[in-house]
């Protein structure tokens, strides 16, 4: 086990991320879960059969917790929450471990490209009812409604979203 010493008040830190919690002690951050963040996704942009959007992750409980990395992303729909197509595609870019107090957030850059460039032979075209969204290092989903349309088929890649940062 390796022990960090931290400068000023904070204390010592045991393997994790602390937050000072006054008179010289310090606490241990928990990993966020869906307990603590609620999806949500708003739009931003749209062209070049292209349209953007963020998936917002609100701290709603009353204490501090820490995410970051990547979360996965796909559609579902039948009004059952099956998967429809791929899952979304990871773009690279740097990964950084976010401490979110009560009331902040958290965004991923979603990019959703348009299910009619694709042949309907090739696409498969499906009403899609909304995104599965599962926070990073969760097993369980949170489903986020955004009716539109994907394609069934699995090879084909209509989203993809980078790393989880603040506003």
């Amino acid at each position: 086990m390796r022990i960090i010493r931290m400068l000023g008040a904070a204390g010592l830190v045991v393997a994790g991320l602390v937050v000072p919690s006054g008179a010289g002690q310090a606490t241990t951050v928990p990993p966020c879960t869906n307990a603590e963040l609620r999806a949500s996704y708003h739009r931003t942009d749209a062209g070049m059969s292209h349209r953007y959007g963020r998936i917002v992750l609100k701290n709603v409980s009353d204490h501090a917790c820490r995410t970051g990395g990547y979360g996965g992303l796909s559609y579902v729909g039948g009004g059952d929450g099956t998967q429809i197509g791929a899952p979304a595609d990871r773009v690279p870019g740097r990964v950084r471990t976010i401490v979110v107090r009560p009331g902040q957030r958290v965004v991923s850059a979603v990019s959703e490209t348009v299910a009619s460039v694709y042949p309907r032979r090739e696409c498969r075209p499906a009403h899609v009812d909304g995104f599965r969204v599962y926070l990073p290092n969760e097993t369980r989903s949170q489903y986020v409604e955004h009716p539109t349309t994907g394609c069934r088929n699995t090879r084909v890649h209509l989203l993809s979203h980078k790393a989880y940062r603040r506003p």
